[in-house]
């Protein structure tokens, strides 16, 4: 028989459960089962569907509008920092581990709230879905946009991606591409004979060096944008020019673009019209849309202001933009400082669980 989580311990030492049953991404199934069992031991006024290592959790009160609330299980690899530890007390200390941020306490203040309120002002949909720390073509909301889109169905949208506590809007897309540059083996010594391609790379490297990243204003809020060489591969032995290498490039973009436009540009800075691009190649391997912010939805400004603060830019991406994509406007709002996210010195101040509970169960409960 599956253990199920300690739901009603307090968020704090929810949050520590959860992070120390380890859901590195590709091996969230124990974390997937847990969830799925508390909730049916535990919250009887909720229709609970699986699949694959997705959970959701659905009010059916025949309110007028119906939420969504999500959160991913997984995380990065492991790195010596699990089991979690606290410093100080629950009330006024600091949760460390990997998870803490990315973003299991969004998840256990999610599973709380879940299993306590029964009788919401808005029908409620809880998602809990895997992979989202890898490639999208895996990540487990998408499947479920695919496989089962009356089960996100709704007129809005919170994902608890760490944001400090304050609701952060919209999110940058991303796209990475590799660029290819092809050559001609010969040996070293003969070097006239081959065509280099690591050194075919050198004017992308020095564009990519000169490269000065925009910050862009949509609907009121500031998106930094980045633009970079984030691996490099080639190269056969010591004495052998090489025929190949790749450079991949990463680039975070602002919602004002859409993919084709970040790619356009990322093409434009890497291969110009105007430059000998003989032999290289630009290849799309990863590409997820940005969000726009969303706060102009009656829902998210009632949102906004029921929990408070000065809504914030989301720089990386989330899965808002999938909400974004099936017409859902969506939020971040969750513990957690998203700097410190996959840093080996993750950690978060318990007050910021606290804090995220207490505004997401107040708005709920329409208090």
């Amino acid at each position: 028989m599956t253990a199920t989580l300690p739901v009603r311990a307090g968020v704090v030492g929810l949050t520590r459960a959860l992070c120390d049953l380890p859901s590195v991404s590709s091996d969230e199934r124990m974390l997937a089962d847990a969830l799925e069992a508390t909730l049916r031991a535990e919250a009887p006024h909720l229709e609970v569907t699986r699949d694959g290592d997705a959970v959701v959790a659905r009010t059916q009160l025949g309110r007028a509008q119906r939420i969504i609330v999500a959160g991913h299980i997984d995380t990065v690899p492991i790195n010596d920092n699990l089991p979690t530890r606290l410093e100080g007390d629950e009330l006024t200390g600091t949760l460390w581990g990997r998870g803490t941020v990315d973003m299991k306490g969004g998840v256990a203040v999610a599973l709380a709230l879940a299993v306590e309120l029964t009788e919401p002002v808005h029908d409620v949909t809880w998602v809990w879905y895997d992979h989202e720390e890898v490639e999208a073509t895996l990540n487990g909301l998408g499947r479920l946009a695919r496989t089962h889109p009356d089960l996100l169905a709704a007129d809005f949208a919170i994902l608890g991606e760490p944001s400090n506590g304050v609701v952060e809007g919209g999110c940058n897309g991303t796209v990475r591409v590799e660029l290819r540059a092809s050559g001609r083996r010969a040996h070293s010594a003969r070097s006239w004979m081959g065509v280099n391609a690591i050194q075919a790379l050198a004017p992308a490297l020095a564009a990519l060096a000169a490269y000065e990243p925009a910050t862009v204003e949509v609907d009121g809020l500031a998106y930094r944008e980045g633009l970079n060489a984030v691996g490099v591969s080639g190269g056969v032995a010591g004495n052998v020019i090489p025929d190949a290498a790749v450079l991949t490039v990463n680039y975070r973009f602002a919602p004002d673009k859409t993919v084709a436009q970040a790619l356009e540009h990322v093409r434009s800075v890497l291969l110009p019209a105007d430059a000998d691009t003989e032999g290289l190649e630009m290849i799309v391997t990863d590409e997820s849309s940005a969000a726009r912010p969303g706060l102009d939805a009656p829902l998210a400004q009632h949102f906004v202001s029921a929990v408070g603060g000065t809504p914030a830019p989301k720089y990386g991406w989330t899965d808002v933009a999938r909400f974004a994509e099936l017409g859902i406007p969506a939020v971040n709002y969750g513990p957690g400082d998203g700097s410190l996210a996959h840093a080996d010195d993750e950690r978060v101040p318990v007050e910021q669980i606290r804090a995220c509970e207490r505004g997401l169960r107040a708005w709920l409960s329409g208090q």
